[in-house]
């Protein structure tokens, strides 16, 4: 298991403009555990995300604290963060073969064999085996899904952030791709944090759910 062990504690996160607070968070993750994020469009969920992992730009700022033990990640770099962020789009380098995309993010070491036996293991567990050298433009809306969700665990990440991670994908590939994403996260012991406007993305998460209000909207 490369998951915290601690899990992830959220307190009194806030996202203001201009010293005005727009969203706050207060929660606990455990473990494996998915906590979903649901509110309307504009409260600030994907906000809150950003602000988590240090990309969150002016006027825009943060207060409060994000803690995996007892440290604070709100006091480190984005870089240092360790916090794996999926997007609704893939974002996945063009530049770079599959098995360089899920190899990017890994940390330096073991040579050049055994990250690449650790790709492989992974291409394997997201049954798309033998995709290592497949350009990502070839790859279809799932399997692009599936490449993403795998680069960001083999970064190592203290936590999964996956906003929106499914709106995009052919309804009936949708089951699929989320159990293959909870149960990751499961396996690996991730505290993951979901944003989503779909309730049978909730449901299938089996974790709690906020709902976001937000102190005003955007």
């Amino acid at each position: 298991m490369n998951g915290t062990g601690s899990g992830l504690r959220i307190e009194g996160l806030v996202v203001t403009l201009s010293g005005a607070p727009l969203v706050g968070l207060d929660a606990r993750i455990a473990p494996g555990e998915v906590l979903t994020l649901m509110g309307p469009s504009g409260v600030g969920k994907s906000s809150l995300l950003l602000a988590m992992a240090g990309f969150l730009q002016p006027p825009l700022a943060t207060t409060g604290r994000v803690m995996v033990g007892d440290l604070d990640l709100m006091g480190e770099r984005a870089e240092t963060r360790r916090l794996g962020l999926v997007f609704q789009d893939a974002l996945l380098f063009p530049h770079l073969s599959v098995g360089g995309n899920i190899a990017f993010g890994m940390a330096p070491g073991g040579g050049r064999k055994d990250r690449h036996a650790r790709v492989e293991a992974l291409l394997d567990r997201a049954g798309l085996p033998g995709f290592s050298r497949r350009d990502p433009a070839t790859l279809s809306g799932g399997e692009r899904a599936r490449v993403a969700l795998l680069r960001a665990v083999a970064a190592g990440p203290r936590a999964l952030l996956l906003d929106e991670p499914f709106s995009r994908l052919d309804p009936a590939r949708r089951a699929d791709i989320r159990a293959f994403t909870f149960g990751l996260a499961a396996e690996r012991g991730l505290p993951t944090l979901l944003v989503t406007h779909d309730m049978a993305d909730a449901e299938a998460a089996a974790g709690p759910v906020t709902h976001l209000d937000g102190f005003r909207k955007f």
